[in-house]
């Protein structure tokens, strides 16, 4: 089964569907099967997003944002590293 990758914005409007339910009296169960998500994951997006509101999301998609580049950053030049000591090791 192909895993989905849910984006912290949709991560939040599927807990908020899930509290106003849950709150109806629908179970947990259902909930979830409505969402397409296993308990699992809903506790551990419950656990990591529940509490967050819009400027905090907005926060944490800059700081994603921000890491990702500077993830691109470290591997073009731990290559640029690799490059030299090799051109280095030639030499002698």
């Amino acid at each position: 089964m192909k895993r989905k990758k849910h984006t912290p914005q949709q991560i939040l409007v599927k807990i908020r569907q899930a509290e106003a339910e849950m709150s109806q009296g629908v179970e947990l169960a259902e909930v979830c099967r409505k969402l397409e998500v296993s308990e699992q994951t809903y506790h551990r997006w419950r656990t990591l997003y529940g509490g967050m509101k819009g400027p905090e999301m907005a926060r944490l998609k800059d700081l994603e944002r921000e890491n990702t580049r500077l993830k691109k950053i470290v591997a073009e030049l731990t290559l640029d590293v690799e490059m030299l000591k090799e051109v280095n090791a030639k030499k002698w």
